[in-house]
């Protein structure tokens, strides 16, 4: 899911509120009850989701489903702000972006890693351990085959690209070589 600007703005806005408040995983926590609950039922996803309700509508059953579930103050303000500014559609890239600084406080960042073929255990540990030097963080890898890659891999950590393709080490090779003619 791509997370747009916005949500990572009300991401960084209500995890500064769970940072000053020492509650980062329970906010968290609460993030992921509204998101099941909402994942989980049709109906409730097209009332909060869908424009043709009204806003006061929205938040009514918005305010009930957060009620039922026991989530505290900071999550129910936030919630409601989100339903004003109308921006529930982007709450799973809010609730993605805010998973992404909780880990990153924690130490943890993923890695996109993009190979040519199937990693076996040894080299996708081996990749991991060479993103964790590089980086500075533990590093969960999220891979994805790409048969149109020649060979190797590419990661992506953050705004930082990892490029070890074979199309990038042949390209290098190419630079070197017409450098020293």
């Amino acid at each position: 899911m791509k997370t747009t600007a916005a949500a990572r703005r009300y991401a960084k806005a209500v995890f500064s509120l769970a940072q000053e408040d020492d509650e980062v995983a329970g906010i968290r926590g609460e993030l992921a009850l509204i998101g099941e609950m909402i994942e989980t039922s049709k109906e409730l996803e097209d009332v909060l989701l869908t424009p043709l309700h009204p806003v006061e509508e929205r938040k009514r059953v918005l305010a009930a489903l957060i009620l039922h579930a026991g989530v505290g103050a900071t999550v129910r303000k936030f919630m409601a702000f989100v339903v004003d500014q109308r921006r529930l559609v982007d709450f799973e890239g809010i609730r993605g972006e805010y998973d992404r600084l909780a880990d990153e406080l924690s130490g943890l960042v993923t890695a996109e890693v993009v190979s040519a073929s199937a990693l076996s255990t040894d080299r996708e540990e081996r990749l991991r351990r060479a993103l964790c030097l590089a980086t500075g963080y533990d590093v969960r890898l999220e891979v994805q085959i790409d048969p149109e890659l020649l060979g190797g891999a590419v990661a992506k950590v953050g705004d930082r690209v990892f490029d070890g393709t074979l199309r990038t080490q042949l390209d290098q090779l190419r630079t070197s070589v017409t450098k020293e003619s």
